[in-house]
């Protein structure tokens, strides 16, 4: 099973051996692996030990399961798009979806990636999906009360196949629903929300169904719509839960990869050595991942610890989604020489250590800024110039409205300092715009 694993694997610096494939084997035996994005999970969670190397994995696994080598430099959709094993999966798309020869290449290869990362989600059970469908009413009320309960930690322990009713049908009958739908729903098999077996809606567990909002959850649905008639986004609203997932698409904008050539030391000397003495300048290439993230988070008041969730959420969503190298560090209204690496504020960092992170990195910094005057004094103010002065890619994201930000007098002073933005999605994207205007030094 799977015996070049390794090989592969060290070729992308991975620590992969025999353990390895035993403890792959073990997930099997025990049911754990049912789908290709089991194994991409599983893998991962026995390979990588460090963050820095989600992106290598990424690679090695493209590799080694799906044929897909990506160069340095390229992104993944262009690796993908040149390579022959979506071109086979593309000649079967093309067959059984003629209706859709309108979509762009970008949504065939997010096609692709939802059908190559589905998961199994611990399913026990898959329940008659056209049984359900037909038993269902669609003239049902909506009597409210769907409830916005911390359902994404429940497990779903059964799923629902749709795929034999036909795509035409489904949206049909989802139109129907969403005349009379009036709140928002997690759970269930009716409504169009969330968590649940409903064939509309995300985060549920629906073979064949269709994804409405969201990021793809179980990444098994037929069709995507993206209509603020069935789930509303508020771009403006503050970041929470049910908007997570609209930030984290701004945030996409900030993943790109780039590859610079670099004198290859050793290679040069040993191939001159080899030529009698010739030297000629051997290069390599080194991937740079531009998606480096130092994400600083003020939770030491009441006024913000509503917030902090759906903030830490938010980038928790992409250290699994994306690869990249994050770190998070906590401070309490202003900083003092340092930050800290734990919610608790115990294991300090001095901003001298903190400043020695790469010059490319993002900073996203997320407070009120509000603060009794005398807080921001002069040590306080030098170190925020010093992180200033090293990072060229900043923004301050301010949970307070921005009315809110004229009442306080330190909330004005750091927002001259620093590009400030509402918390919201919307204001998460203007940073990232404005962040990818400022060039790599």
């Amino acid at each position: 099973m799977f015996p070049t694993l390794p090989k592969v694997f060290k070729s992308y610096g991975l620590p992969a051996d025999v353990r390895t494939l035993l403890l792959l084997r073990k997930a099997m035996d025990k049911g754990l692996v049912k789908t290709l994005g089991d194994i991409y999970v599983i893998l991962k969670s026995i390979v990588v030990k460090d963050p820095k190397k989600i992106g290598p994995y990424t690679r090695a696994y493209y590799d080694y399961f799906l044929s897909i080598e990506i160069n340095p430099g390229e992104r993944l959709d262009e690796a993908i798009e040149r390579s022959s094993t979506f071109e086979k999966w593309l000649e079967n798309f093309e067959l059984n979806d003629r209706d859709r020869a309108d979509w762009t290449m970008d949504d065939k290869i997010n096609r692709f990636l939802d059908e190559v990362h589905i998961t199994s989600y611990d399913i026990q059970k898959v329940l008659d999906g056209k049984k359900l469908f037909e038993e269902d009413d669609p003239r049902l009320k909506d009597e409210g009360g769907g409830g916005m309960e911390d359902a994404e930690r429940r497990k779903l322990e059964k799923a629902a196949d749709y795929l034999g009713i036909d795509l035409e049908e489904l949206l049909e009958r989802m139109e129907q629903i969403a005349k009379e739908q009036m709140d928002r729903h997690e759970g269930g098999s009716h409504w169009i929300g969330r968590f649940g077996i409903s064939p509309y809606g995300n985060g549920g567990a629906a073979f064949g169904g269709i994804r409405v909002g969201g990021s793809g959850g179980g990444k098994m649905a037929r069709a995507v719509i993206d209509d603020p008639r069935y789930f509303p986004v508020d771009m403006d609203a503050r970041l929470r839960d049910d908007n997570v997932d609209a930030a984290l698409a701004a945030l996409k904008g900030v993943i790109e990869e780039s590859a610079i050539e670099e004198l290859d030391v050793n290679k040069t000397i040993k191939d001159g050595l080899e030529r009698g003495g010739l030297f000629l300048p051997e290069m390599k290439d080194v991937t740079n991942e531009k998606m480096q993230i130092l994400l600083l988070i003020d939770n030491g008041g009441y006024s913000m610890d509503p917030h902090i969730h759906s903030v830490t959420k938010l980038f928790k969503k992409m250290k699994t989604r994306f690869a990249h190298d994050m770190e998070t560090f906590y401070f309490h209204n202003t900083i003092y020489k340092q930050v800290y690496s734990d919610e608790r504020r115990t294991k300090g960092m001095t901003i001298d250590r903190l400043c020695d992170y790469d010059p490319n990195y993002m900073v996203f910094i997320v407070g009120d800024a509000a603060m009794a005057p005398y807080e921001l004094n002069q040590q306080s103010y030098h170190d925020w110039m010093q992180i200033k002065e090293k990072f060229k890619k900043i923004a301050w994201l301010n949970p307070d409205s921005m009315r809110a930000w004229s009442y306080s007098e330190t909330c004005i002073f750091l927002g001259k300092m620093f590009p400030m933005y509402t918390l919201t999605p919307k204001g998460i994207e203007d940073a990232v715009r404005e962040m990818n205007k400022i060039r790599r030094m």
